[in-house]
C-alpha cells in the first residue's frame, strides 16, 4: 500500500486553503489525528440511507444470491460538494435483536463425561428495529471527523438474506462483498429483491473495520479473504476460533458467564432473519452441519472446528492489524487475540496490540484508533504501526493511558520453571528446586466448590495448591505460562482445571475475583493430541502438557504465586457427579512462568 505522506503543516495549510478559497469542507488533521470538523457535525444534515449488496453465495439455498442489508451515514458534502471520504465499517449478527433468556435453551452441563448430552430447546428471535437505521455505533465519533460510517447485518440476521453459520465461509464473504461494493466491484440495490442499482460514488475505496466480540471477529473474517480496499482492522476481544471459544485442549468448556452455551446455541441466539427461511436453515446448518461437527461427547478438534478457526485462513490477509483485548476476559479469552497477533507479526503485516487488565471488551484509546484510521485511510504521516508494538494498561492506570513496550510478550521475559512440593491439600511449596522423590498427592472432584471457594480454603480435599514464598518486590510476568502434569484418574474421564492465583486471597469488600486470578487453563487428560483421545485406564498415570492463557501482570510485593490444580470448574466445565479421584505425581509435574528479567529478577524477589 502506498501512502501519501504530508507534513502536519502542509495538511493544515491545505485544509485552510481549501476552506477559504473554495469554501468547501475537508477533513482536518492535527498531530496526526483527524479533528472534528464543524461542517461535518450537523446531524440533521447527514445523509442516511440503506441498500442491499449482492454477494457471491446462496447460503439459504433459495436459488438466488444472498443480499446483505447495509446502512450508510455520511456528511452532506459527499453529495453537495462531491467530497469523497474513506469508510469505517461495522458488521454484526446482533443489530436486529437476539433470542431472549429462554430456560432450557443452553445445554445441561450436569452430565457424566464422555456421555451423550441431553437435548435442549431452540428458541427463535423476533427481529427488532426499523429501517433504515441498522445501528448508531461509531457514527457520532467518526462522521464529524471526516469519515463515512457503514453498517451491515450478517447473513441470516435482520434484513440480510441467507443463513447464519457462526464462523462459516459466508460470514467472511458477506463483509467482503460490502467492501467490494464500496470499491466499485460489486452490485448494490435499493431493495432486497430486484431494485434499482446503488453505487458508492462517495467512497475513496479505503475501508477500515472495527467492532467488539462477534463484531470484532467479523473484521478478521473479512481480512482473511484478502479483499482489496480493506486497509486496516481494529478487532476488540475477537473470537478467532470457535473451538477455542467452546473447548480447551480437548475438554468441553463453556465461555465465562454462559455455562452450557455451544455453537448451536449461538446460532439460535442470532438467527433474526426471514422467519420463512428458518426451517430450511435450521435443517441444513444447525441440525446437520453443526450437530455432526460440534462433538460434545469427546471435545476433540476436527475439520468442522478447523474450518471455523481464522488462524488457518490468514495467508491472504493484507490489512494492518491493531488488536485489542483484556487479560481478564474469561468470555473470549486472551489467547484469541494473541494467536492472531503472533501470526500477523510472523507474516510481516503492520501490527500492534493493546491489552488492559479488565474483562470482556474495552477498545484502544480513541487517540490510538484515530491515529490508525487517519494513517491507513487518509494517508496521514503519523506513527501508527511504528514504534512500540505492545501497549498495556498497567494494573492501577486509567484504561486510556497504556504503557508502551517493545512487543508482547516482553522481549526480556524468560521462562522460569517451578516444582510443587508436598502439602497441596493445605498449601505446598512451589520453588525452582525439583522434588527428588516420587511423591503422590490426591484430590476428589466436586463441582459444588467454586474455584474461589477452593483457593480460599485453608485445607481442602478437592484441590491442590502450591505457592511460592511471599515476594519481596514486585514481579513482572509477560507471556504464556505452561503446565506439565503426571496424573491418574479413578475413572476413564476426568476434568482438569489449572489456575495461577495471587495469594493471600483478596477478601476486601467489592474486590473483584479477578484481582486474585493471574491466569487459568483447562484440559482433557484423555487427549494425546487435539484430534485424538482415548479413555483413561483407572489408576494408570498419563502425562499432559498445555499452555495457560496469556497474561501480562505485575504481581505485587508481599503476594505469593499459587498453582491450584483441581478437577471440575463449576463456572466453565461439565459437572459430573462428585467423587472422581485424581492423583498427582509431583515428580512429573512442573510449572513454567515467563518472568521479565528472567532468573535474576525472579531470584531477587526472594533474597
Amino acid at each position: 500500500m502506498r501512502l501519501i505522506k504530508l507534513s502536519l503543516c502542509t495538511l493544515a495549510l491545505l485544509a485552510v486553503g481549501l476552506l477559504s478559497a473554495q469554501n468547501k469542507a475537508v477533513p482536518v488533521f492535527k498531530d496526526g489525528l483527524a479533528q472534528i470538523v464543524e461542517e461535518f457535525s450537523d446531524q440533521s444534515q447527514w445523509m442516511r440511507h440503506d441498500l442491499w449488496v449482492e454477494t457471491e453465495f446462496d447460503s439459504d439455498f433459495d436459488g438466488q444470491l444472498d443480499r446483505m442489508h447495509v446502512s450508510v451515514t455520511r456528511p452532506k458534502q459527499t453529495d453537495t460538494e462531491g467530497l469523497k471520504l474513506p469508510v469505517i465499517y461495522v458488521t454484526s449478527p446482533y443489530f436486529a435483536g437476539v433470542a431472549g433468556d429462554v430456560p432450557g435453551s443452553f445445554w445441561d452441563v450436569h452430565q457424566e463425561l464422555g456421555e451423550d448430552s441431553p437435548p435442549h430447546i431452540h428458541p427463535e428471535v423476533k427481529r427488532v428495529g426499523e429501517r433504515p437505521i441498522i445501528s448508531n455505533s461509531h457514527i457520532k465519533t467518526w462522521v464529524p471527523r471526516g469519515y463515512i460510517v457503514v453498517h451491515s447485518s450478517s447473513p441470516g440476521t435482520g434484513l440480510s438474506q441467507g443463513a447464519p453459520t457462526v464462523g462459516g465461509i459466508n460470514e467472511s464473504l458477506a463483509p467482503k462483498a460490502v467492501i467490494d461494493w464500496l470499491c466499485g466491484r460489486a452490485s448494490g440495490f435499493d431493495a432486497p429483491e430486484d431494485g434499482a442499482p446503488v453505487t458508492a460514488y462517495w467512497s475513496t475505496g479505503k475501508v477500515g473495520m472495527t467492532g467488539t466480540s462477534y463484531n470484532g471477529t467479523l473484521p478478521l473474517a473479512a481480512a482473511t479473504t484478502g479483499v482489496e480496499g480493506l486497509e486496516v482492522i481494529i478487532p476488540i476481544a475477537p473470537n478467532t476460533s470457535y473451538y477455542h471459544y467452546y473447548r480447551s485442549n480437548g475438554l468441553v468448556r463453556s465461555p465465562g458467564g454462559y455455562l452450557g452455551e455451544d455453537i448451536d446455541v449461538l446460532y439460535d441466539f442470532i438467527h433474526s432473519g426471514d422467519p420463512a427461511k428458518r426451517p430450511g436453515n435450521n435443517a441444513r446448518v444447525r441440525d446437520s452441519i453443526m450437530r455432526l461437527g460440534m462433538d460434545r461427547k469427546t471435545g476433540d478438534y476436527n475439520d468442522f472446528w478447523a474450518s471455523r478457526d481464522y488462524l488457518n485462513q490468514m495467508q491472504p490477509m493484507k490489512a494492518a492489524l491493531l488488536m485489542a483485548h483484556g487479560f481478564n476476559d474469561w468470555n473470549v479469552m486472551p489467547e484469541h487475540s494473541y494467536r492472531i497477533y503472533e501470526k500477523a507479526r510472523n507474516m510481516g503485516l503492520d501490527h500492534q496490540i493493546f491489552y488492559h487488565q479488565k474483562g470482556h471488551g474495552g477498545p484502544p484509546p480513541l487517540w490510538m484508533m484515530n491515529q490508525w484510521f487517519s494513517h491507513y485511510l487518509h494517508g496521514v504521516d503519523n506513527t501508527a504501526g511504528t514504534g512500540p508494538k505492545s501497549w498495556i494498561v498497567r494494573e492501577s492506570d486509567p484504561i486510556d493511558q497504556p504503557t508502551p513496550y517493545p512487543d508482547y510478550p516482553h522481549p526480556d521475559a524468560r521462562d522460569i520453571t517451578l516444582y510443587p512440593h508436598m502439602g497441596g491439600n493445605a498449601i505446598g511449596s512451589l520453588d525452582p528446586e525439583v522434588n527428588p522423590d516420587a511423591l503422590l498427592e490426591q484430590l476428589t472432584d466436586d463441582y459444588h466448590f467454586t474455584a474461589a471457594d477452593l483457593a480460599q480454603a485453608a485445607t481442602s480435599e478437592h484441590r491442590l495448591i502450591y505457592a511460592t514464598a511471599p515476594l519481596k518486590q514486585p514481579l513482572h510476568l509477560s507471556g504464556i505460562p505452561k503446565i506439565s502434569l503426571k496424573l491418574a484418574s479413578s475413572k476413564p474421564a476426568v476434568n482438569l482445571s489449572v489456575y495461577l492465583v495471587s495469594l493471600p486471597w483478596n477478601t476486601q469488600d467489592k474486590a473483584p475475583i479477578t484481582d486474585n486470578i493471574i491466569t487459568r487453563g483447562w484440559a482433557d487428560p484423555q487427549n494425546t493430541s487435539l484430534r485424538e483421545s482415548a479413555p483413561l485406564t483407572p489408576g494408570e498415570f498419563v502425562e499432559i502438557s498445555f499452555e495457560l492463557m496469556p497474561d501480562d501482570q505485575v504481581i505485587p510485593k508481599g503476594a505469593q504465586i499459587g498453582l491450584m490444580i483441581f478437577s471440575s470448574d463449576a463456572e466453565f466445565t461439565l459437572r459430573p457427579k462428585p467423587g472422581t479421584k485424581m492423583t498427582l505425581d509431583l515428580k512429573g509435574t512442573k510449572l513454567t512462568i515467563p518472568v521479565v528479567g528472567g532468573a535474576q529478577a525472579f531470584n531477587a524477589c526472594f533474597e
